[in-house]
């Protein structure tokens, strides 16, 4: 029987189509962008890569701290949208401020608001997942939000690269051309929430006295203390803070690594497209195989391949071998990010879903704050770039032995 969305599992979806643009942005034009401005100012190609790290990793922290406290005050009735709608609010704001900006300290301060404000919307929306489907078909539903996003994603991303590459013959300066850029891209996005925010409502809320804020502290309190005591969650949580850590300091510094090497930017950019163009029918089909082949199994490869990707990166140093490795990406991205997202929806409190994705968020994004930096510590150490990526095969080697930990504590607590 063919699979179909129902019309809140689309909205939900459509908002992955539209925030996936800013993430396309982020990880091909907005470094390009910055390394010019860096470059105007004599800023080294090393330190050009070790600043945008840092950015990174100042934004992924603000979310860590942010997440969790904004996470419970969510799951109180009737809250979680109206937090959603602001954190997006400052996004988008954001993203088109950038476009004004000629200075790359000023542009990386715009950037960090701009993400924070992204990531942070993400983690109410990824916990609008149970609200909008049912368990059994949170694994189909995450890799459908995935798939769309990235290849709905290429359409404004195309839109911004042609204006970029070829604004020129329009009569439009290079400044002018990232406004409209940055502009077509917060439209788009801002435009895709649209559906969600006005068809979404919270069916799993927690009830709350008149002191909101305090009994979120006192409740997150609680559930930092309970999720100790729940193995299976825990051990999952701590297996997903280092692997996904891999892949999201992948998504966030793969341009800014290929510019580090000297690699051509249009190329970077075409196959970073490629990588959106792939992952689009591989989550679906992985999403496919989930009625086949349990969760657990499918993330457990998604890890072992990203471990070998983190070791192919070492002796990265042509077009050609960064074309290879965007197409490897692509093939496992979504997949992992997909299956993650639902693995972990499935096993927490529904209607605690708002601080429990908080916390997830943590050891998601947050946790890219450890491998961004360290990418970039190490390659300021070594003045090699490609140690730095390459080292963050240690973190998918110990995700994996986590994960297979937590899957099988799963598997027992399921069997009980």
């Amino acid at each position: 029987m063919k699979f179909k969305l129902t019309k809140m599992e689309k909205n939900w979806v459509l908002y992955d189509v539209g925030n996936s643009a800013f993430t396309m942005m982020v990880s091909t034009i907005f470094p390009i962008y910055f390394n010019t401005l860096a470059g105007n100012a004599g800023i080294s190609d090393v330190d050009y890569l070790a600043y945008w790290g840092y950015a990174v990793s100042v934004s992924t922290l603000l979310v860590a701290l942010i997440g969790p406290t904004l996470g419970a005050v969510a799951d109180v009735k009737n809250f979680k949208k109206k937090i959603f709608g602001i954190v997006m609010a400052v996004g988008i704001a954001g993203c088109i401020l950038l476009g004004f900006l000629s200075s790359w300290f000023w542009f990386l301060v715009v950037f960090i608001l701009a993400k924070t404000g992204y990531s942070a919307s993400l983690v109410f929306y990824d916990a609008m997942l149970p609200d909008i489907t049912e368990p059994e078909r949170m694994d189909r539903v995450s890799s459908h939000g995935y798939a769309w996003g990235y290849i709905g994603s290429c359409i404004p991303f195309a839109i911004s690269l042609l204006i970029v590459l070829f604004g020129g013959n329009i009569g439009l300066n290079a400044q002018q051309s990232m406004i409209i850029a940055f502009l077509i891209t917060a439209v788009w996005w801002g435009g895709s929430a649209l559906p969600l925010i006005k068809t979404y409502r919270q069916r799993y809320y927690v009830q709350m006295g008149s002191h909101v804020i305090r009994d979120s502290f006192r409740r997150l309190g609680h559930t930092f203390r309970e999720l100790v005591k729940e193995k299976h969650i825990f051990l999952f949580l701590l297996a997903f803070f280092f692997y996904i850590d891999g892949v999201y300091t992948v998504i966030d510094m793969a341009t800014a690594y290929g510019q580090a090497l000297g690699l051509d930017s249009n190329g970077l950019l075409v196959a970073l497209l490629v990588t959106q163009i792939v992952a689009f029918p591989s989550v679906l089909i992985f999403g496919r195989l989930v009625k086949k082949i349990s969760p657990d199994k499918i993330i457990t490869v998604c890890i072992a391949a990203y471990f070998c990707i983190a070791i192919y990166a070492y002796w990265l140093d042509t077009q050609l071998d960064f074309w290879i490795l965007a197409v490897l990406v692509g093939m496992f991205q979504g997949t992992i990010q997909a299956l993650s997202r639902s693995y972990f929806a499935k096993i927490i409190p529904a209607e605690k879903s708002g601080e429990y994705f908080g916390i997830y968020d943590i050891c998601g994004k947050g946790a890219s704050i450890i491998g961004t930096a360290f990418v970039s510590f190490l390659s300021q150490i070594t003045g090699s770039v490609n140690m730095g990526v390459s080292a963050l095969s240690v973190m998918f080697f110990i995700g994996l032995l986590l994960f297979l930990k937590a899957a099988k504590l799963n598997a027992a607590r399921n069997l009980d």
